[in-house]
């Protein structure tokens, strides 16, 4: 038998009541109150409608190109009875009374066509015109375009820029479904994109993330969209879509460590790339402005020496002689804070400011100069691109070819030699094979190589020629206001 004291039993009755009153709504509990309200959903977006309405945009692009290989002729190893003692009493042996045999004639070398790489393009007009990267293509001997519903097209190219890595090419499809062109300039940190293309030759993979950044300035020609969302090798030249179904990117580079998608990735603006597609249409290149100045940041030390108000604009570093912006007055320390109706922000958006100006226009310049804003104008002249470079002194070609570097290189000029110090030298026009893997890149110069220093065009092709190919030639190199040794290994 149980006993329970009075005042128990009234703490008893009083827990029954108060529960039986929670279950008829009475009083409501802890518990009841949590199921009353439930908590608020978070709904995620659907690009399934997306993908279907841009997806037959996007296409799939695969290269080849052309390779020498040597055939083993009739003297190779295994035919000489010999060869087996060779191994042992060295190359020069020969047995008493044998008679020597005749080496056989080197195998005549042959062309062979291989698979080169894949990467992704997008359709942008209805009879055929098709955007990729530069780097998709460059060099690659035949392009195939492949459609989501399995048509293939060999495209031919219509142009191609090296600087802001954009290539159209062309196919003979009609009616075919163009990507819309949005705006990046709507774009904001946090929206969700997209990306289609082919990573790893898997067509039409489709990734989702954010945008990350606007104008991520990585020290190229052109401010990027960067996203977190996946791009891996393959998805190069494929579009960035918003949720409207419009393209607003092309899917040019990752930032890794390990080559492969480490959470980074980076496209172009779509306005940027029509700007280069309306050129390459026109004219099959791109032409671009220079005034002939080496700029540095405003650092914050820099703008409080100078009186400036904050550390926007471009500090001139270094003036060409005798180019525009020399004519037009503009001097070493000047900060150029406008160009036409465009404010200098940071030092990265002169060059693209420029060189998106007409040559021969006729521009105002506002600089800061002892405390004050002084108006100049220059006359924008044309960049001289790789194709169009001018030989180097006493050279019998147009235009300088590729030698064992990788390299395309030209005299440097007087203004160069002045700021260096230097009395030779070689201005790299061009950079390509084991010398753009090595980092280098046009406007480079080169002031020795190995033990020699380089006392101009003619003197730097000696020395190249002369190159052992099985080691690494070391490259003094200046780039700015720094210098560095870099190794290039030639080719044969």
């Amino acid at each position: 038998m149980q006993i329970m004291s009075a005042g128990y039993k009234k703490l008893v009755g009083s827990l029954t009541l108060a529960a039986s009153l929670a279950m008829v709504g009475g009083i409501p509990t802890v518990q009841a109150q949590e199921q009353a309200a439930p908590a608020p959903s978070v709904v995620l977006p659907d690009f399934s409608s997306i993908v279907e309405a841009t997806e037959k945009s996007v296409v799939n692009i695969r290269t080849t190109e052309s390779v020498q290989v040597r055939r083993m002729g009739g003297g190779g190893p295994g035919n000489d009875p010999y060869d087996l003692f060779r191994w042992f009493f060295g190359p020069d042996f020969m047995p008493p009374g044998a008679t020597p045999r005749q080496p056989a004639p080197a195998p005549e070398p042959q062309e062979r066509i291989v698979p080169r790489g894949v990467g992704s393009g997008f359709i942008i007009s209805d009879d055929g015109y098709v955007l990729t990267n530069n780097h998709v293509i460059a060099d690659a001997n035949d392009i195939f375009v492949t459609l989501t519903d399995g048509k293939e097209y060999k495209a031919s190219v219509v142009g191609t820029d090296e600087r802001t890595d954009v290539a159209l090419i062309k196919i003979e499809g009609k009616d075919l479904t163009p990507l819309k062109i949005g705006s990046p300039a709507q774009l904001k940190k946090g929206q969700w994109v997209l990306a289609i293309g082919s990573p790893f030759g898997l067509d039409s993979t489709v990734t989702v993330g954010i945008v990350s950044a606007i104008n991520r300035d990585t020290g190229d020609y052109l401010p990027f969209i960067q996203t977190d969302v996946a791009v891996n090798p393959g998805n190069s030249g494929g579009p960035l879509i918003n949720l409207n179904g419009e393209v607003v990117g092309m899917n040019s580079q990752i930032i890794s460590r390990s080559g492969g998608f480490m959470g980074i990735s980076l496209a172009i603006p779509i306005d940027e790339v029509m700007n280069v597609v309306e050129q390459l249409k026109a004219h099959g290149k791109v032409t671009r402005g220079r005034i002939g100045v080496q700029i540095t940041q405003v650092s914050d030390d820099v703008a409080k020496a100078l009186g400036l108000a904050d550390n926007k604009g471009a500090l001139v570093s270094n003036v060409e002689s005798e180019g525009p912006a020399d004519a037009a007055g503009i001097r070493s320390g000047d900060v150029i804070l406008r160009f036409g109706d465009r404010k200098i922000e940071q030092m990265s958006d002169l060059p693209r400011i420029v060189g998106a100006t007409k040559p021969g226009e006729t521009v105002p310049i506002e600089v800061w100069r002892k405390g004050k804003v002084v108006t100049l104008k220059t006359k924008v002249d044309e960049m001289p691109s790789a194709s169009t470079a001018t030989a180097p002194t006493g050279s019998n070609d147009a235009t300088p070819s590729v030698d064992r570097l990788g390299l395309r290189v030209s005299e440097t000029n007087e203004a160069q030699r002045s700021s260096l110090g230097i009395e030779g030298g070689v201005a790299v026009v061009e950079a390509t094979g084991v010398a753009a893997t090595a980092g280098l890149a046009r406007g480079d110069l080169i002031v020795r190589v190995n033990d020699q220093d380089i006392e101009g065009p003619d003197h730097y092709k000696k020395v190249v020629e002369a190159l052992d190919s099985s080691k690494a030639a070391a490259l003094l190199v200046v780039r700015g206001s720094s210098s560095q040794w870099v190794l290039v290994t030639p080719t044969k």
